[in-house]
């Protein structure tokens, strides 16, 4: 019983060099290898250009219409310095055209065409919520006051800047806009109104 185990454990089938060359595909089946090399490329080449001619066909952006608000100080030397200093980009923000006649010392950028706008507007008189006692915020060396949900005023600066961000817009337009802002305008004393 014994020897009828052991040769019961031993492979029926060996397995060689011989054998394996049998399982092996001619090298004349299938498809030659540049005919597969230019399938794929053209592939390729197709996907790229779909993705290219998507991009390019975005609608082209509007014009960004700012509200009128009275700017007094919209000439002021400040303002014009800030307007000639501001970035082209802010994070995923590009700079957008504003309708005309469009409000003097003002800037947008948008996302997308049809997204909402980063506005900025300069020289603007002093929020009447700005009193004695209110919270203000400080953005690197910039201090902002919340007059709005999502509009900012600078109120450290010898002019009044304010900023409307979009719900979403995250934190790289008002950082970049303070660093701007910092470099170009001397900080002042702030001066709230008085408490009501």
């Amino acid at each position: 019983m014994r020897r009828r185990a052991r040769r019961l454990l031993r492979p029926a089938v060996s397995w060689g060099p011989a054998e394996c060359r049998r399982w092996q595909v001619p090298d004349g089946d299938g498809p030659p290898r540049a005919l597969v090399i230019a399938a794929v490329t053209l592939a390729v080449a197709a996907i790229g250009v779909i993705l290219f001619l998507a991009v390019s066909r975005q609608q082209p952006q509007q014009p960004v219409t700012i509200p009128g608000v009275p700017a007094p100080h919209a000439d002021a030397p400040a303002c014009q310095a800030l307007m000639a200093a501001l970035p082209e980009r802010l994070g995923d923000y590009q700079r957008a055209a504003l309708t005309q006649p469009a409000p003097p010392a003002a800037a947008a950028w948008r996302a997308k065409a049809d997204g909402a706008p980063v506005l900025l507007q300069c020289g603007l008189q002093r929020p009447d919520e700005f009193v004695v006692g209110s919270p203000i915020q400080f953005v690197d060396r910039v201090q902002w006051f919340e007059a709005r949900q999502f509009t900012w005023y600078t109120v450290d600066r010898p002019v009044y800047i304010a900023l409307t961000l979009p719900a979403g817009s995250g934190p790289t337009p008002i950082q970049t806009l303070s660093d701007v802002i910092d470099h170009t305008i001397t900080a002042v004393p702030i001066d709230p109104a008085p408490a009501r």
